[in-house]
């Protein structure tokens, strides 16, 4: 059985990472705690609305191997998924979201199905992919002050009257 722990509340983070915690904030449309799931599971329409995702996106994370354990079907052959399945999809969701390739999420996926034992192994290819995407943040940055700058030209002519210098290509 897939066994999903949350963070402990005492996990020491580095302050840049750290964030706050308010139970107070109501949670997004794609957190599948947000309301309470019947005992038999939910249908694909309500897994995906739950999750922010499509009825598509769900069975191609079933066919490409992206889940962790078989979601369950019913005597009619219908998908019913359970709080662990949204919980995970969600999970891969956010990975996908911040560029992990579909083998990577499969390959994070088979090492959580398999249990125990390879976490270190999960930690290295999380490791892996915080560095891809602090990396693909800071490119970010570096174009938002491109951007930034060239809003503040734009700023500073049109202030000063004077937006008709602004360099602009002239075809021959």
């Amino acid at each position: 059985m897939l066994e999903i722990k949350p963070e402990p509340e005492s996990r020491a983070q580095p302050e840049s990472r750290a964030q706050p915690k308010s139970r107070a904030q109501p949670k997004s449309p794609a957190d599948p705690e947000s309301r309470a799931l019947p005992d038999e599971g939910v249908p694909i329409a309500e897994a995906a609305r739950r999750t922010g995702v499509s009825v598509h996106t769900l069975r191609y994370y079933e066919r490409a191997g992206l889940v962790v354990s078989p979601v369950d079907r019913t005597s009619t052959g219908r998908r019913r998924y359970h709080r662990l399945d949204l919980k995970w999809i969600v999970i891969c969701t956010k990975l996908r979201a911040t560029g992990m390739p579909i083998r990577g999420i499969r390959a994070y996926a088979e090492l959580v199905a398999a249990g125990p034992g390879n976490e270190a192994e999960r930690l290295a290819l999380l490791e892996a992919h915080r560095a891809d995407v602090l990396a693909r943040l800071a490119e970010t940055q570096e174009n938002l002050k491109m951007i930034d700058h060239k809003i503040d030209v734009y700023r500073g002519s049109l202030a000063a009257g004077e937006a008709d210098r602004l360099w602009a290509p002239v075809t021959s």
